[in-house]
């Protein structure tokens, strides 16, 4: 089959060398000149299956997107529709599918990463830092889910919390920890480069700075570029992210998707001779703040703040402060603030949190979008899913629950 692939982000590459693996000839479309421009490239890295959650789950990890500006308060109606969603019923399908798709990507990823050699900076482990005890009480029910589905964790107090990161400033307020060792972190945007690396060895085209004007649902189903002209494909997968609500409208799929704005603070370690290297050594979030730590090589990722509304282009100040405060709450004096790097980011999310994968109801036209901040954690195994569902087999897991339906 001849497939175009609509976005180059980590989820549009990884759907990109599935589908060549399968056979497929594949061309990638991208408006701008190289893969995970966006929010692919400086994200918190996670990949932490086990607290994969949509909004209305009791004890969810994360938390709805805050307003920001005045502009966000035209998304009101989303955010009625986001509260609309915590129908216990589907909340729990949501949850399964989320939780299966995530176990099922990061088994795939690990194994394409060996079978492949792929090389990129990944951390082991991550621990959900709880300041108090009525945040242990917040996330019971995370933990009763946990033992429930046979997850290995382990409830650690302070003293076991300090013991796994030792560089924790035992004047921060800390009551106890969620211990996932087998979840972690890791370089998304190499990992996407390694990957298209990989899907053009497989034959996948990469067209950079094309961007798409529309597309036209049918047997054949059209691209249409913004300058040249338009081609046919036996199917389209649109991985656009942001950009894919108003192409979809017009081609007749209606999707509630919003940018929401995340911040990162990627800053060099501070080191002393003769002492051991300051910051984490795996990933930590910090519940209260919503705020995630990632040691990457020699440096540390802080990530954190979904703010709905703003401009993307605008890195505002009072983040970034929230963000390099959080980090020196913990790890005071770890980072050369000199050399960090700064990014902001807009990830489309949809009103439960949970992405859409499968059929849009349209001839010709598959989605893979809407991962929000779960990109990275999901893209291998959403991406090995959509290419089994194109090629009219059956999917390797179950992802009912994540279609087009529950949106209408």
């Amino acid at each position: 089959m001849r497939i175009a692939i609509v976005g180059a982000g980590i989820v549009g590459v990884t759907t990109a060398f599935e589908l060549a693996t399968g056979g497929h000839e594949v061309t990638v479309f991208e408006r701008r000149s190289s893969v995970a421009p966006l929010a692919s490239f400086a994200n918190g890295g996670l990949i932490a299956p086990t607290l994969l959650a949509p909004w209305g789950l009791a004890g969810a990890a994360w938390q709805r997107p805050q307003l920001r500006g005045v502009a966000a308060w035209a998304h009101l109606p989303w955010l009625w529709q986001a509260w609309r969603t915590r129908r216990p019923a589907a909340v729990a399908a949501q949850a399964q599918a989320l939780q299966s798709l995530g176990q099922f990507s990061k088994q795939r990823l690990l194994a394409l990463a060996q079978a492949l050699r792929l090389e990129f900076e990944q951390t082991p482990g991550c621990l959900l830092l709880l300041r108090t005890e009525r945040e242990l009480k917040a996330v019971q029910p995370l933990l009763a889910r946990l033992r429930d589905s046979g997850v290995a964790h382990e409830l650690a107090d302070a003293a076991r919390c300090r013991a796994l990161e030792p560089g924790l400033h035992e004047g921060t307020p800390l009551h106890a920890g969620l211990h996932l060792a087998q979840d972690g972190a890791g370089n998304c945007r190499q990992f996407a480069h390694l990957m298209k690396a990989e899907a053009q060895r497989l034959g996948a085209k990469f067209r950079f700075d094309t961007p798409v004007r529309a597309l036209k649902p049918g047997k054949p189903a059209t691209v249409v570029p913004a300058t040249g002209e338009a081609e046919s494909f036996d199917a389209i997968v649109v991985c656009a992210g942001t950009e894919a609500a108003p192409l979809l409208t017009r081609a007749g799929v209606r999707l509630p998707l919003v940018a929401v704005h995340g911040y990162t603070v990627t800053a060099p370690l501070r080191h002393v001779d003769g002492l051991p290297p300051p910051g984490p050594r795996a990933t930590l979030i910090d519940s209260r703040e919503q705020i995630t730590m990632t040691r990457l090589g020699q440096r540390v990722r802080v990530s954190g703040l979904n703010e709905l509304g703003g401009d993307a282009t605008e890195v505002a100040l009072a983040p970034l402060r929230r963000l390099y405060r959080a980090l020196d709450e913990w790890f005071p004096g770890a980072v050369l603030e000199r050399g960090a790097q700064h990014w902001k980011g807009a990830r489309a999310l949809l009103p439960d949190g949970c992405p859409v994968l499968g059929a849009s109801g349209q001839p010709g036209l598959w989605l893979n979008l809407g991962h929000g901040h779960h990109g990275w954690a999901l893209a291998s195994g959403s991406a090995r899913v959509l290419a089994e569902l194109v090629a009219g087999r059956e999917a390797p897991l179950d992802v009912q629950a994540l279609g087009l339906q529950r949106l209408r």
